[in-house]
């Protein structure tokens, strides 16, 4: 079992979720259940597997039923509380919330995500950086739905039919440390695009951290129906 430093995360759960409607029209898309659990009780425990032992969740919409949901949810040494937005802040300005409660390196996971992601590697090497963030990616292939030709004056030299494209993509999980927190606005809409352009405009360094094992965005329909799916395989409970 990996060991625990009582880290804190904040998972970001306040979006409307409006691409899985009808079904985040009664529940919160961190609620919807896979398998035999909600999504966010997946993300909990995989982290608390991982030694978080303080999560904080940002909430703006349904806010209610997460706060039913926490009270139900009891894990030993586990602390989980709720840090209300008044007003949609995006993913990075529900952190100006918490600036006091921020002190130490900190995870930041979006809240639509499944994944069996090492925690402590990303810590580790997230702590061990010099610059403030560390974005976790994931290299994914995506269909090309089109003939790509390669060609050398007007002659086609190369053909290849429908192949796909390898991406890196950002996970949605991220290691920071308390400096960041400088440079998020207060009561602003502020996205992590919108932190990491301002980062690189001010030539602050970004650290990438590539990860390996399985993730899964849940924001359209075709991919809430997958993590049903692929739940027993990544994510039930052994016994």
């Amino acid at each position: 079992m990996p060991r625990g430093r009582g880290r804190t995360v904040v998972i970001l759960a306040g979006g409307l979720g409006r691409r899985l409607k009808p079904f985040t029209e009664t529940i919160p898309k961190p609620l919807l259940p896979v398998g035999e659990k909600s999504i966010l009780e997946i993300q909990i425990r995989h982290l608390a597997k991982y030694g978080f032992k303080d999560v904080i969740i940002a909430v703006y919409y349904k806010t209610g039923h997460i706060q039913s949901f926490i009270q139900t949810l009891k894990i030993p040494g586990l602390t989980i509380s709720l840090s209300q937005e008044p007003k949609p802040l995006g993913t990075c300005g529900p952190l100006s919330l918490l600036r006091d409660r921020l002190t130490e390196p900190f995870l930041v996971v979006n809240g639509d995500i499944l994944s069996n992601i090492d925690y402590t590697k990303l810590y580790d090497f997230g702590s061990a950086r010099e610059s403030f963030l560390t974005v976790a990616t994931k290299k994914i292939l995506t269909p090309f739905n089109f003939g790509k030709v390669t060609t050398r004056d007007d002659a086609i030299v190369d053909i290849q039919e429908k192949p796909d494209l390898e991406l890196e993509i950002l996970a949605g999980i991220y290691l920071m440390k308390p400096g960041i927190l400088s440079l998020i606005p207060d009561d602003t809409y502020f996205g992590i695009d919108h932190l990491m352009k301002k980062m690189l405009a001010e030539s602050l360094a970004i650290s990438r951290y590539l990860m390996t094992e399985y993730w899964l965005d849940i924001g359209t329909l075709e991919s809430y129906n997958e993590a049903q799916v692929v739940y027993k395989k990544h994510f039930a409970e052994k016994r």
